[in-house]
């Protein structure tokens, strides 16, 4: 008798993190490695954020929370929900959870049985797929490209749609390529989708803030889809709290109150310090980060910059979160200082060995051809990375 499960050993391991392990065991030999494999801001958690804990740790929190947040936190995110993305909840319809991975997990763990299909327009989030196959589902990969700025269209999420379907994942702004779905353009899912009444969606909605065109929009905005949509958010991204681990779900009330139960069986109430910080961070207008995203943009014209004068890269232009997706496939099949490319994975695993560089393979995102860079990093550690990668491709 084996003595791990099949499931587990069926799971893989997160690409980001197991790039990010990498990056730290070389280090750790004394190389210089430049990180921009991780999706993690590097500002500082906002003062104004830090106070309200340190408030919430002198007035005495300490105890157990309620499975779902504290009812006051509830209110902040129904606000939120209201002002930022005209979503009206109730606070029967929201549960709070350690981080939006969590919310993704208890939302796949409450929906899906074995055999029902998820479509995932490619490139997604690494998690998706494995957290999707964990609870027996099956991941449809919807595949798109640069040329289309890697996003799906109604045409091609009406062909993925089978008997079998259950639930359609996607994010905008998108992780990994950036891409943001304009409100035309979710309309034109919804039109699909109207059509197939029991077909749900989780929109993950992590970066929204992180935003650089015309604005965000929720498809649970668009007419027929409130009913039907999980909306995931949380502060990890805007607010620079990574590892205050707080996300939540806005979600049909059957849906929540699922949720709610499976995680009074798992983690129970997130961190009671982190929620009474995050009552301050929700209440506050999203104006008090917008430095963070300013800064973000100049990065993101540096690096494509960059990117762009590299042979063989292509890039397209994210307009939302803080990564580039360049398609590499131009290498595959050469030989670069005696190393053959065959595919991403080993265009990522040449540049973190030669150049010092982390990325992540595209594989990871179910984009082959490409590699993420995020330039959640310095200036000057982004013109020293692509200056570096520039030298060992030439």
């Amino acid at each position: 008798m084996q003595l791990l499960s099949d499931r587990i050993l069926d799971m893989s391991t997160s690409a980001t993190l197991a790039m990010a392990a990498k990056a730290r065991e070389l280090r750790g030999e004394g190389k210089d490695i430049i990180g921009l494999s991780l999706g993690e801001p590097d500002f500082s958690t906002p003062d104004f954020v830090k106070e309200a804990a340190i408030q919430a740790v002198n007035d005495g929190y300490n105890s157990y929370t309620p499975v779902d947040g504290y009812g006051e936190l509830k209110d902040a995110i129904i606000t939120k929900f209201k002002r930022d993305n005209n979503l009206a909840y109730k606070p029967s319809q929201i549960v709070v959870s350690t981080g939006a991975k969590q919310s993704l997990f208890n939302v796949a763990g409450v929906m899906l049985n074995d055999g029902d299909e998820v479509i995932l327009p490619c490139p997604y989030w690494v998690s998706y797929a494995d957290i999707v196959k964990l609870f027996g589902g099956v991941p449809v990969e919807v595949k798109t490209s640069i040329d289309t700025d890697f996003k799906m269209t109604a045409e091609q999420l009406e062909a993925a749609i089978t008997p079998k379907t259950k639930m359609m994942w996607f994010s905008s702004p998108c992780n990994p390529s950036g891409s943001v779905y304009s409100k035309s353009e979710l309309e034109a899912l919804a039109a699909v989708l109207a059509k197939h009444p029991d077909v749900y969606v989780v929109s993950d909605e992590i970066y929204e803030h992180i935003n650089y065109g015309e604005g965000h929009t929720s498809i649970a905005e668009i007419d027929g889809m409130y009913d039907r949509t999980i909306t995931v958010n949380g502060v990890s991204k805007a607010f620079a709290m990574t590892g205050w681990r707080i996300g939540f779900i806005g979600a049909p009330e059957k849906v929540a109150r699922a949720c709610n139960k499976l995680q009074g069986q798992t983690t129970s109430g997130a961190n009671c310090i982190a929620q009474r910080a995050v009552i301050t961070a929700l209440t506050e207008p999203p104006s008090r980060v917008q430095y963070m995203i300013d800064e973000f943009k100049e990065r993101r014209d540096l690096i494509l910059d960059l990117v762009n004068n590299i042979d063989g890269f292509k890039a397209n232009t994210p307009d939302g979160a803080f990564y580039v997706f360049p398609d590499i496939s131009h290498y595959f099949g050469k030989t670069l200082k005696g190393k053959q490319i065959n595919n991403a994975t080993d265009f990522s695993l040449y540049l973190l060995e030669e150049a010092l560089v982390a990325t992540v393979t595209g594989d990871a995102f179910g984009n082959p051809n490409c590699i993420r860079i995020s330039y959640a990093a310095s200036k000057e550690q982004i013109i020293e990375a692509l200056k570096r990668i520039k030298a060992v491709v030439s």
